[in-house]
């Protein structure tokens, strides 16, 4: 066994190539203002099934990224979906990071009107930061309660719905999506029954990369 790369950058620069590589053998031409996003969830999770299952509404990469130079938060549903998210890049950009689903209160709440933390956890941060960018990835009833505040007026900056699972998975991504799209709201999600906290880390960070101009590794300091 030989093995090709040690260093960091370089794993990465190789394994994008792959990707191209193997993207162009099945036919698959991606939108250039998609290409980052589509490549670092499948470097993320080598499943090139995200290559048709990512759906975006019109210009949500370029006004996802203008919100993250604008300093906008992320509210994710997981401390996991949070704790993949670029620290480096969110404090080059001047970006908040929040995960309200392990706080008491919202625990409480959640108990005491029968609904799960992740719908709770929504609610809070369409309370304490309306205009976030929402990142989704395991909880299809935080999906269903953000289609449910758009209705009622909330507009976040971009919401990313990429729950995995088999319950209300799949009605959820649709639900949610065209609810974004009636209300003009930015979306990326992975429809279907394919997602979880990984690919909404890996959305946000090929997010960030592209706002803060470090999509190449070596801009990221990386050998």
């Amino acid at each position: 066994m030989k093995i090709k790369h040690a260093l960091p950058g370089d794993i990465e620069r190789s394994s994008m190539a792959i990707i191209a590589g193997e993207l162009a053998q099945r036919g698959v031409v991606l939108p250039p203002e998609r290409e980052a996003v589509v490549k670092r969830v499948i470097h993320a999770t080598a499943d090139f099934d995200y290559a048709e299952a990512l759906r975006f509404t019109p210009q949500a990469v370029e006004l996802g990224q203008a919100a993250l130079r604008r300093g906008t938060p992320i509210v994710t549903d997981t401390n996991m979906a949070k704790a993949g998210v670029s620290r480096p890049s969110l404090e080059k950009l001047g970006c908040g990071l929040h995960c309200f689903m392990a706080e008491p209160e919202v625990a409480r709440l959640a108990k005491e009107r029968g609904i799960t933390r992740a719908a709770v956890s929504m609610e809070k941060a369409a309370r304490e930061y309306p205009g976030a960018i929402l990142a989704v990835g395991n909880a299809p009833t935080a999906l269903l309660r953000i289609a449910e505040l758009l209705e009622e007026g909330l507009r976040p900056a971009l919401v990313i719905g990429v729950p995995v699972g088999f319950v209300n998975v799949v009605e959820s991504k649709e639900l949610l999506f065209a609810a974004c799209e009636s209300c003009g709201v930015p979306a990326i999600a992975a429809m279907g029954r394919k997602g979880g906290s990984n690919v909404a880390a890996a959305i946000c960070n090929a997010l960030l990369y592209g706002a803060a101009g470090t999509l190449d590794p070596a801009a990221r300091g990386w050998r």
